[in-house]
């Protein structure tokens, strides 16, 4: 699971090295008014609370309570430099162990759930996240004329791209 996470993230390292400050920064009414850095940033801030929590030997992990850091959202350089940072992460750790997913999923209710989980679910879920908001980021990059930055299969999960090869249907 390390080594597709370390995957994607490059994927997402590759493309900011290619865009300009004001593309990273584009606001596409295609998507409510958000940029790319903004989908980067919440993309990062998920990977980084995990790795966080791993650091610290937490039992939970909260991505509700995760630190939002508006120079990642601003500043393509600053993100990629975290990317590198989590990319170590990843190289270094062996991340592995039980933890317990703590969030609200209630928009009128303050209460939390725990749900038991482990490190390596909550990667898979850090990759499936980052996949689900690449297809936003394609989205602005299609608004911007600058689809050819990314190849085909950005933004598409995994499984979706082999049964596509196989059938020949999207």
């Amino acid at each position: 699971m390390q080594a597709e996470c370390k995957q994607n993230l490059n994927q997402l390292s590759l493309l900011l090295e290619s865009l300009s400050p004001q593309q990273y920064n584009y606001k596409s009414e295609l998507l409510s008014g958000s940029s790319i850095g903004q989908h980067i940033r919440h993309i990062i801030e998920f990977y980084t609370c995990l790795s966080e929590s791993f650091y610290l030997q937490l039992t939970q992990i909260n991505y509700d309570k995760r630190e939002r850091d508006k120079s990642i959202e601003q500043d393509a350089q600053q993100a990629i430099l975290t990317i590198n940072k989590l990319i170590d992460f990843l190289n270094e750790e062996r991340v592995v162990g039980k933890a317990d997913l703590v969030a609200n999923f209630s928009l009128e209710d303050d209460h939390d759930c725990i749900i038991p989980s482990s490190y390596r679910r909550e990667l898979a879920y850090c990759l499936e996240h980052s996949i689900h908001h690449q297809a936003l980021i394609k989205i602005s990059l299609l608004d911007q004329g600058l689809v050819h930055l990314v190849d085909d299969n950005f933004g598409v999960a995994p499984s979706t791209t082999k049964a596509c090869q196989t059938k020949e249907v999207r």
